[in-house]
């Protein structure tokens, strides 16, 4: 393979394996932002060092999809607050270095609120950066970067009578920072280098604010977070230090998977090179093997041997699973019995339960696959709204299938025989059948919040993902979509997956454009057969799996 054009320090062939540094060749001029400084090293150096043998990959759909709610999210936020404040916004039109002086020349005529801005590009340190808004510090003079990010920044508190552990957020359209007991932080760390990036940027010119803050507009646009950037540029400095060095290819790098894998153009090269050298990551996927590697433990064969107490420093569950994953993993079994006979919770009646939802704003589908096991008959059942989210009918749907869930509960009741509703991982169904009871209180048919905690607290709702986690070690993950298929499970839809239907669900409702009516029906057959996986695997586990997977006294 040949590669043209600058490559830099690195090796001469994107293998995954570590680059050679050479201290008498010329520093690349290379640029990083705050993106960088929480994702994969390695793909960094492959990215500066190759740029042109990923220039034309696609993107990830579900990448893809956030990139494009992120870009609709500040724009809104930007309108929104905009309209009230007023303030400058750096024309989108021109070219980096145009915008940037744009900014600078805001900054000198001390507009109040500057968005859009564009920082200058600092060739000697190589940093960049755009702020969604910079936000001018009345009080003490400089300005204090305010970003609007597409998640949660904080999350509700449960006693607001105690103001230990409580947010500083301000209003939206005055900038006056308060303690506020009702919220607490959700700590992004993206969010938090990404203030602290911006902030030495400003420093740099003698625009940052002494105050030491920044801030972030979250999911819900109800508060700026306030963050203390002090406590933050050390580790942004650390951080930043490093990231830079892997781009001028001054530091050397080589892979380990982390969860940005699963997205990353450059993830067949890096895992024929990590499954070469049986490399620990494989089963102990992101900080759990820098615990490990620390402790010598650098392949999947080091850790199989392992014998004594955990490392000192392991926080990711019982330490022994970890071992025997490295010893299914060397044997090549997808799935290894902790216990002598595998069980599972069955019914009479049985009901696979799984939701769809876009982001934060709403679930637009229960699907609901009902079960008779007497007389052999399945059929599923799907609730929904095709209205966009956010939509008052969404209510209209979480009710009729609330309504019609427990109709189906009540009436195995009345025959006498046994019910019982199951999921795959229930924090998203115990989440949404939550918010769905609080944000539609007082409609028709929607149940009381007291009515949700009293279904999902019993033995009537049944975790699959759990009762696998009890029984189970699981070398390659527990994801339905990798247990389902041991069990004999395929999906209809190759591309099937949480992130994709998010794309889907994009063109199925018409956000950009006319609804796509076929786009819909691909939504139903996914939902369709991830209720009909439970399923599958349920059934799997209560005959063929005490035979089919081998016990951990085998290994």
């Amino acid at each position: 393979m040949q590669f043209n054009g600058e490559v830099g320090n690195g090796p001469q062939q994107p293998d995954g394996g570590q680059p050679s540094v050479d201290a008498s060749l010329p520093r690349k001029r290379v640029f990083v932002g705050p993106r960088r400084l929480m994702s994969c090293r390695h793909r960094l150096h492959l990215d500066m060092t190759f740029p042109q043998l990923v220039a034309g990959a696609a993107v990830d759909s579900g990448v893809k999809q956030r990139r494009e709610a992120a870009v609709a999210r500040r724009e809104s936020v930007r309108e929104l607050i905009g309209a009230v404040v007023g303030g400058r916004r750096i024309g989108p039109g021109g070219s980096w270095s145009e915008r940037a002086a744009e900014t600078m020349q805001a900054c000198a005529d001390g507009v109040d609120y500057i968005w859009d801005a564009v920082l200058p590009s600092e060739p000697d340190t190589g940093r960049e950066g755009v702020a969604e808004l910079l936000l001018r510090d009345r009080d003490r003079g400089g300005y204090i970067p305010v970003i609007v990010v597409n998640h949660k920044v904080t999350d509700p508190r449960s006693d607001p009578t105690n103001p230990d552990g409580a947010a500083t957020t301000s209003d939206l359209y005055v900038w006056a920072p308060t303690i506020d007991p009702t919220r607490k932080v959700r700590v992004q760390p993206r969010d938090q280098m990404r203030l602290a990036h911006l902030y030495r940027m400003l420093q740099r010119h003698g625009l940052a604010s002494p105050g030491l803050l920044g801030g972030a507009i979250g999911y819900g646009v109800d508060c700026i977070l306030v963050h203390d950037v002090a406590v933050l540029l050390d580790e942004y400095d650390r951080r930043y230090g490093d990231r830079i060095t892997v781009a001028r290819g001054e530091t050397e790098t080589e892979p380990s998977q982390i969860p940005e894998c699963r997205s990353c153009p450059w993830w067949p090269r890096c895992s024929a090179w990590l499954t070469e050298r049986h490399d620990v990551s494989l089963v102990a996927i992101g900080s759990r093997a820098e615990v490990l590697r620390a402790e010598g433990v650098r392949t999947v064969d080091d850790l199989a041997r392992w014998s004594g107490p955990a490392p000192e420093k392991w926080q990711h569950g019982v330490f022994e699973d970890a071992v025997l994953a490295a010893r299914a993993w060397l044997v090549g079994a997808p799935l290894v019995r902790r216990v002598e006979h595998v069980t599972v919770p069955r019914a009479d009646i049985e009901v696979d339960v799984d939701l769809e939802s876009f982001q934060e704003h709403g679930a637009y589908l229960w699907g609901a696959l009902l079960n008779d096991i007497a007389a052999g008959t399945s059929e599923y059942h799907p609730f929904v709204t095709w209205d966009p989210l956010p939509t008052l009918d969404e209510a209209r749907s979480f009710a009729q299938f609330w309504a019609w869930l427990m109709r189906v509960r009540a009436a195995a009741i009345v025959q006498g025989k046994t019910f019982a509703a199951y999921c795959y991982s229930r924090a998203a169904e115990d989440k949404w059948l939550l918010d769905s009871a609080r944000r539609f209180v007082g409609e028709p048919g929607v149940p009381t919040v007291e009515q949700i905690r009293g279904f999902i607290g019993s033995p009537e709702w049944v975790d699959i993902y759990q009762v696998v986690s009890d029984q189970f070690v699981c070398p390659n993950g527990k994801g339905l979509k990798k247990i389902a298929p041991v069990a004999g499970f395929g999906w209809r839809d190759a591309e099937a997956g949480g992130e994709a239907s998010m794309a889907w669900y994009r063109e199925a409702v018409g956000y950009e454009g006319e609804p796509d009516l076929t786009q819909r029906v691909r939504i139903l057959e996914y939902n369709e057969d991830d209720v009909l996986a439970t399923r599958a695997l349920r059934e799997w586990m209560s005959g063929p799996a005490d035979v089919a997977v081998p016990f951990v006294d085998d290994l």
